[in-house]
């Protein structure tokens, strides 16, 4: 009955305040038996939040933690009671929600964003960029990278201009194209939107974000952007040769 992860009850309380597990579980529609479920999709979501937040990136981890006192009791069951979720259970879901089912997700986080605010700002700055992440087993979607000489996922995140989470997608570790950044942006810019429809947008971005069809929809859609320019191969070996007078 002993524990080291008591940090888990203070992320627990602020999960109650925010409900992150409800509004992704709302996302998804259960298949299973409500008469014969033991854990709803809002425990095992809320569960696997916790675990990564602990450090415990694994699924099997659940097999272990399942039993773990003070994981019960930051998901609101006795220390004694039943087990939570196992990684049989974890695996299941992960791999439940459709494509339908990821963009509801998305947009929950979106609003869930919206929500933190008091008063709706009348602009705000969305740093987008991808970031690479390393892997050591066979996961979907892995790629190998070259210039990180690893295999790895490599999602698009979103922060605003204060470093608050906006959203994130998750894909191969490759360079994302114009044409698949656009539908990301396009779905970010409508959620937003859909809460503050007079709020101003500015998107930020480095070089490989800078391409036609990223900044043709910007413009058809009145959203103000600042993305890094990479020069041309014979303007870039131009400025290495030259060298200023003194």
């Amino acid at each position: 009955m002993l524990s080291s992860n008591s940090g888990i009850l203070a992320l627990a309380e602020v999960e109650k305040r925010l409900r992150v597990a409800e509004r992704l579980a709302r996302c998804i529609d259960d298949p299973r038996c409500p008469g014969q479920t033991a854990h709803s999709l809002a425990d095992i979501i809320g569960f696997r939040m916790k675990m990564i937040a602990a450090g415990y990136e694994d699924g099997n981890d659940a097999n272990r933690l399942r039993s773990d006192p003070v994981f019960k009791m930051a998901q609101d069951a006795l220390p004694s009671g039943r087990d939570l979720a196992s990684q049989s259970m974890m695996c299941r879901l992960e791999n439940l929600p459709g494509v339908r089912e990821l963009v509801a997700m998305g947009r929950a986080m979106v609003d869930l964003y919206c929500a933190s605010f008091r008063q709706v700002p009348k602009r705000i700055v969305l740093d987008i960029d991808d970031t690479f992440d390393a892997v050591h087993g066979g996961q979907q979607l892995r790629l190998f990278n070259a210039h990180y000489d690893e295999y790895g996922f490599q999602p698009i995140v979103a922060f605003d201009g204060d470093g608050r989470f906006v959203r994130a997608v998750l894909r191969p570790a490759k360079r994302p194209s114009g044409a698949e950044i656009r539908p990301h942006l396009r779905r970010l810019v409508r959620a937003i939107r859909s809460n503050w429809p007079n709020t101003r947008i500015l998107i930020r971005a480095d070089g490989h974000y800078c391409s036609p069809p990223v900044i043709d929809w910007c413009r058809a859609n009145d959203v103000d952007f600042i993305a890094g320019w990479r020069p041309p191969r014979r303007c870039a070996s131009m400025s290495r040769i030259w060298k200023p007078a003194r």
